[in-house]
């Protein structure tokens, strides 16, 4: 007899692979504005915000950033960013 009362079973977790964590976070002017661009160990890019949040103070907190993504490892990840850019980028390399 079901009248709707009562919380359904957790369902079995997942057991799929985690996600890699983020190894670098790259601050980068893009048009006029600061971006924060998060990117993998391979520079796979994870995700991208707004440099100006919270977040972004808290994840490099006692960071020194290497100024600068001009090497070749960085030219597909920040393809669409101009040499000027990419020259003034700040890279920090997150504790994971």
């Amino acid at each position: 007899m079901n009248q709707g009362f009562g919380n359904e079973s957790p369902r079995e977790h997942p057991h799929a692979p985690h996600r890699k964590p983020a190894r670098y976070l790259v601050l980068i002017d893009s048009g006029g504005s600061a971006v924060a661009r998060l990117f993998l160990d391979t520079r796979e890019l994870v995700a991208e915000f707004d440099a100006s949040t919270e977040e972004v103070a808290l994840m490099t907190k006692g960071l020194v950033p290497t100024t600068g993504a001009v090497g070749p490892e960085w030219d597909r990840a920040l393809e669409g960013h101009s040499a000027f850019e990419r020259s003034a980028a700040d890279v920090y390399t997150l504790d994971v």
